[in-house]
């Protein structure tokens, strides 16, 4: 009989966040699998947990995760946690639930505390869409690559970032995306827990003489349908309509079709385009 893996969220910041059911897993378990060792030491002998802790971090999560596999396939039962919050979210945790998933190993959700639920939560930011990016990209190609690719997103934009990157996100993020609201979640859960419904440009303003301090979510807005659509007909306000039609009629549209496609690029109605063709073409004559 095959053990279990228990993903088990720990707290992101306040002990009382803790949940019961994790304590008892915790306890419970033939060993833990933990992120950083000696910070999860802190943790379990707050809650008096004596279970038998091993590493599984970034740069051995391949490796350990066949070993683990192994444990469990043998009838162990085994804890993930993760430094604060819930292992797999921005962690290394997704490989080992994987290889348990298509071992057809038992996978449990422990829930508990989360820094993208608790910033979206209290953000006052749109929720019902979002999409969650947790932190940029290290390599700076990638890096710009990324918040290019996200200027169009309409969807509310969950990031998170350390201390030490914050001035250049913003300056990165307000640059590309042009000014946007956003709410700034500081220390979310800990003593010095602030959250700030501010701007880009605020933000910038804000770090220009004052040195961030602790672990940051940002809460972002998506780009409005609105400006979206504005983008859309300012890229084709030089091209005549009888260059955007046979930029499609290229393609393999019939007219009826291209006529339809310019119109919706440039927020028209079809009329317009067709009377607008007319008068390009007596012009040229």
């Amino acid at each position: 009989m095959t053990g279990t893996l228990y993903v088990c969220a720990t707290p992101i910041g306040n002990l009382e966040d803790m949940a019961p059911r994790a304590i008892r897993i915790l306890k419970e378990a033939d060993l833990i699998a933990a992120e950083d060792t000696r910070n999860s030491k802190k943790l379990l002998n707050h809650f008096e947990i004596h279970t038998p802790l091993t590493s599984y971090h970034e740069y051995n999560r391949v490796e350990k995760a066949h070993a683990l596999t192994e444990r469990l396939l043998a009838g162990e039962n085994i804890a993930l946690i993760t430094d604060a919050g819930t292992p797999g979210i921005s962690d290394p945790g997704q490989v080992i639930v994987r290889f348990c998933l298509e071992k057809g190993i038992p996978v449990r959700g422990v829930p508990g505390a989360s820094a993208l639920a608790a910033a979206i939560s209290v953000s006052g930011q749109e929720s019902k869409r979002f999409v969650f990016e947790a932190f940029l990209p290290k390599e700076k190609k990638e890096y710009r690559e990324r918040i290019e690719a996200l200027k169009t997103e309409e969807r509310t934009i969950v990031l998170y970032e350390a201390p030490h990157r914050l001035r250049e996100t913003v300056k990165e993020l307000l640059a590309v995306w042009g000014d946007r609201e956003l709410t700034l979640c500081r220390e979310l859960t800990k003593i010095h827990e602030e959250i700030v419904l501010t701007t880009l440009s605020d933000v910038v303003s804000y770090y220009e003489d004052r040195e961030p301090r602790g672990e940051y979510v940002l809460v972002v807005c998506g780009r409005s349908r609105e400006e979206g659509e504005e983008e859309k007909r300012s890229k084709y306000r030089d091209v005549s309509l009888t260059e955007h039609m046979a930029m499609y009629e290229e393609q393999g549209m019939d007219r009826k079709e291209a006529m339809k496609a310019v119109a919706t690029d440039r927020g028209i109605p079809k009329r317009e385009v067709y009377k607008g063709l007319l008068e390009e073409k007596e012009e040229n004559e």
